[in-house]
C-alpha cells in the first residue's frame, strides 16, 4: 500500500477514536445519555447521522455494483429510497419525536411500542426486541462483509483480517462513547461520503473518451433501458425499498434524539439534500465506472468493488486514502448504529425487564457495552460466508424491518383505534411473511417468491391488513391511550 494512503487512513482511524473518547467523557454517565444522547442532538448532526447510518457500504459498493452490472434499471432503487426517506421525515419524524417522550420517555423502539399500547405482558417488547436482534445481526454482517472486501481488494490483507480490523475500530468507539459517539462519527463520516460521491464520478466522467450512451451500448445495450428483465413488477420491487424507511430502528431512533420537534424541518432539508447528492453520486459511479472500465479494458472481478478500483486508478495515494476512508466511513457508520440499537434492546428490553428491573444506570451502561461486543462477534461469524453479496444481505434485513415495524410505526402515530392485539399481529405477520417469502420452497411464475417481487411488498401489505383487522375485531384501546394521542398532537 502507498505511504500516502496509509497516512490518510491512519488519520481517519485516529479521528474516529478521538471522537469516541470525547463522547465517553461527555454523555455516558446514565443510560439515556448512552443510548439516546440525552435527546439533545442538533438537527445537522441528527440528519447526517441518519443518512450515514442509513446508507452504509451499499451506497459506495452495493448500489454502484448494481448499476455497473445492470445499468439504468437499477436506478429505481434509488428513486424509491429518496421518496421513502422524504415521507419518513414528513410523516414519522415529528410525531415519533413527540410521542416517544409522551410515552414515558421511551428510549428504544420496543420501549415505545410497549408504552404506546400499555403492554403489561411485555409481549410486544419481547417480539420487537427479537426482530431487532435477528435482523440487525444479519444487517451488521453486511457491513462487516464490506469491510472484509475493502481490506482484501485495496490493502492486500486477507478477507478475515479485514473483518476484524473494521469491526474492532467500530466496537471501540461505540462501546465507550455510546450514542453521542455514534452520532458525531456519523456526522463526520457523512461529510466524507458526500465529498467522495461527488469527486469520484466527476473525475471518472471527465476521462471518458466518448459519450456515455455510446460506450454503454457497446458494452451491453440493455444497460440503457429503464425497464429491466423484471418488467413493471421489477420496477415496483426496486421502488418498494422506500417502504422500508418507516421501520428501520437505526434511522428512526435519530428522530427520537433531536433536541426539539421544531428542528425537524431543518433536519429534513439537510438530510434530503445530502441523500439526493449521495444517491446520484452512487448511480453515476457505477455507470461511469462501467464505461471507463470498458474503454480501458479493465477487468473488474467483483462489481461491488468498482468504487475501490476507480479510487486506486485515478487518484494520488493521499486522495485515494481519503476515498477509501469514505468507504470505511459508510461501513462503520451503519455498523455502529446497528450495534448500538441491538445493544439498547438487549439492555433495556431484556436485561432491565426480565433480569434486573432495579439495575442502576451505571450497571445498564456496562451491560450495553458488553452487548455491543457480543453482537459484533456474532456478526463477524456470519460474515465469514464471503459468498453473500452486500446488497442481498442488506435487502433481506431491510425488508424484515420494513414489514415488521413500518406499518406498526405508521399506524401507531396516526390511528388511535389501533390496539395491543393489532400491533402484535402486525409485527408477527410482517416478519413471518418476509421470512416465508425469502425461504419458501414454492415458485411464482417459475421464480422464487423474492425473485418475482421484493419481499417487503407482501410483508408490508400483510402486516397492514393484520393491524387493521385484528384491531377492529378486538377491544378498543383505553382512554389513557387516547389522551396520550391528543397530547402528542398538541405538541406538534
Amino acid at each position: 500500500m502507498e505511504i500516502g494512503t496509509m497516512i490518510s487512513l491512519a488519520l481517519y482511524f485516529a479521528a474516529m477514536l478521538a471522537i469516541g473518547l470525547y463522547a465517553y467523557r461527555k454523555s455516558t454517565d446514565d443510560v439515556s445519555g448512552y443510548m439516546l444522547g440525552g435527546r439533545n442532538l442538533p438537527p445537522s448532526v441528527a440528519a447526517l447521522s441518519a443518512g450515514a447510518s442509513d446508507m452504509s457500504g451499499w451506497i459506495l459498493m452495493g448500489l454502484p455494483g448494481a448499476m455497473f452490472l445492470t445499468g439504468f434499471s437499477s436506478t429505481w432503487i434509488a428513486v424509491g429510497l429518496v421518496i421513502g426517506a422524504f415521507l419518513n421525515y414528513l410523516l414519522v419524524a415529528p410525531r415519533l419525536r413527540v410521542y416517544t417522550e409522551v410515552a414515558n420517555d421511551a428510549i428504544t423502539i420496543p420501549d415505545y411500542f410497549a408504552n404506546r399500547f400499555e403492554d403489561n405482558s411485555n409481549a410486544l417488547r419481547i417480539v420487537s426486541a427479537i426482530v431487532i436482534i435477528v435482523f440487525f445481526t444479519l444487517y451488521t454482517s453486511s457491513g462487516v462483509v464490506a469491510g472484509g472486501k475493502l481490506f482484501e481488494n485495496s490493502f492486500g490483507m486477507s478477507y478475515e483480517t479485514g473483518l476484524y480490523v473494521t469491526t474492532g475500530v467500530v466496537v471501540l468507539y461505540t462501546l465507550f462513547g455510546g450514542f453521542l459517539a455514534v452520532s458525531l462519527t456519523d456526522f463526520v463520516q457523512g461529510c466524507i461520503m458526500f465529498i467522495a460521491l461527488v469527486l469520484v464520478p466527476l473525475v471518472t466522467f471527465s476521462l471518458l473518451e466518448q459519450p456515455l450512451s455510446a460506450t454503454l451500448n457497446e458494452l451491453n445495450p440493455e444497460m440503457l433501458t429503464w425497464v429491466g428483465a423484471g418488467g413493471v413488477i421489477g420496477i415496483i420491487s426496486a421502488m418498494s425499498w422506500g417502504l422500508g424507511y418507516f421501520g428501520q430502528p437505526h434511522i428512526i431512533v435519530r428522530f427520537m434524539s433531536v433536541r426539539s420537534v421544531k428542528d425537524m424541518p431543518t433536519a429534513r432539508n439537510i438530510g434530503m439534500s445530502w441523500m439526493v447528492v449521495a444517491t446520484i453520486g452512487a448511480i453515476t459511479t457505477g455507470l461511469f465506472g462501467a464505461a471507463y472500465a470498458h474503454e480501458n479494458n479493465i477487468v473488474v472481478k467483483d462489481a461491488e468493488t468498482i468504487f475501490l478500483v476507480l479510487s486506486e486508478l485515478l487518484f494520488h495515494p493521499l486522495i485515494a486514502g481519503f476515498l477509501l476512508a469514505a468507504i470505511l466511513a459508510a461501513i462503520m457508520s451503519t455498523i455502529s448504529s446497528q450495534l448500538l440499537v441491538s445493544s439498547s434492546s438487549l439492555t433495556e428490553d431484556f436485561y432491565k425487564v426480565f433480569i434486573k428491573p432495579n439495575a442502576t444506570d451505571k450497571e445498564l451502561v456496562l451491560v450495553g457495552r458488553i452487548s455491543v461486543a457480543a453482537v459484533s462477534v456474532l456478526a463477524i461469524y456470519l460474515a465469514h460466508d464471503r459468498e453473500s453479496t452486500i446488497l442481498s444481505l442488506v435487502s433481506n434485513a431491510w425488508a424484515g424491518f420494513g414489514a415488521a415495524f413500518g406499518p406498526l410505526v405508521l399506524f401507531s402515530l396516526f390511528w388511535k383505534r389501533m390496539n395491543f392485539s393489532g400491533a402484535l399481529a402486525g409485527m408477527v405477520v410482517g416478519a413471518t411473511t418476509v421470512l416465508v417469502w425469502i425461504y419458501a420452497p414454492f415458485t411464482i411464475a417459475g421464480q422464487s417468491p423474492s425473485g418475482f417481487i421484493y419481499e417487503i411488498v407482501p410483508g408490508f401489505i400483510a402486516a397492514s391488513i393484520a393491524i387493521v383487522v385484528v384491531s377492529l375485531m378486538t377491544s378498543p384501546p383505553s382512554t389513557t391511550i387516547e389522551e396520550k394521542f391528543e397530547e402528542m398532537h398538541r405538541g406538534l
